[in-house]
């Protein structure tokens, strides 16, 4: 009966849209999902309070398991749709080890200044329930040379994008030296921007940023995410010259869609 009700509200839908007939030439129904939880990770205490104060009692399944991963010091890329929660995949590990340590830094890469922005109020708005003071900054051409020489000394998370990085930061890595010492993360949103000779370009650029770390001792994590990739385990590793675990299966809640196909006259 229920099968019933949908399709008839989908023929009468396609009756108000007044097509003529032939100009849908395929329609198809997703089904609906149920969210799917793991088990809460084991995580700082003090992380865990937050995070329920921001009414997030529950993590999804591919959550858990991205970030049981990168806690165990495993590469990992995250392909799952929008707003199914990828942030979560790589604050809650970044944060965990700063409270577990303070010098610990993380490195977030974005391709555009907006999502900089974005994320940047994402992570604040976690970190602003935590009494330890956690420093999260952007690094940009914007950024005022007064805040940059702050971001140097002090940036437990450094927000900044692939140009950045290349001109501002690796060059000078003498003045970074707290941020490649202590690195732990580093994490790359929008994987499925670096294809093609961009791409290989930013694949040159994570291999100068590894060199430097391990001049100065460190070897971070590789947290990856993206939405629209249809090989990611294969660009990301091929981004960042190391296996990575591959997280595809989307847990988050879906509700039901209708997806059609329309040839116009």
């Amino acid at each position: 009966m229920e099968a019933l009700m949908h399709k008839k509200n989908l023929t009468a839908f396609l009756k108000t849209l007044q097509l003529l007939p032939g100009e849908i030439t395929a329609c198809k129904t997703m089904p609906a999902q149920e969210a799917e939880f793991g088990p809460w990770p084991q995580i700082n205490p003090q992380l865990t309070n937050a995070l329920k104060e921001l009414g997030i009692k529950e993590l999804y399944l591919h959550q858990t398991k991205a970030i049981d991963m990168a806690l165990a010091k495993k590469n990992v890329v995250v392909v799952t749709p929008t707003a199914s929660g990828k942030t979560l995949c790589y604050n809650i590990p970044v944060i965990h080890s700063i409270l577990e340590n303070h010098s610990s830094r993380a490195l977030y890469i974005f391709p555009t200044k907006a999502l900089s922005q974005d994320q940047l109020a994402e992570i604040n708005a976690i970190t602003n329930k935590i009494d330890m003071p956690i420093s999260t900054c952007t690094y940009d051409g914007d950024t005022p040379p007064d805040i940059r020489t702050k971001v140097r000394a002090a940036g437990h998370v450094v927000v900044t994008n692939p140009d950045m990085l290349h001109i501002g930061i690796l060059p000078h890595h003498t003045k970074w030296i707290k941020l490649f010492e202590n690195l732990r993360y580093v994490v790359i949103d929008e994987l499925h921007t670096y294809k093609g000779v961009f791409g290989s370009h930013m694949s040159n650029v994570i291999r100068r940023l590894k060199r430097v770390c391990s001049f100065y001792g460190s070897n971070p994590t590789f947290i990856l995410c993206s939405a629209t990739i249809s090989n990611p385990a294969e660009l990301a590793e091929g981004l960042i010259e190391n296996h990575v675990e591959l997280i595809t299966n989307n847990s988050a809640p879906r509700a039901e869609k209708h997806v059609l196909i329309y040839n116009p006259p």
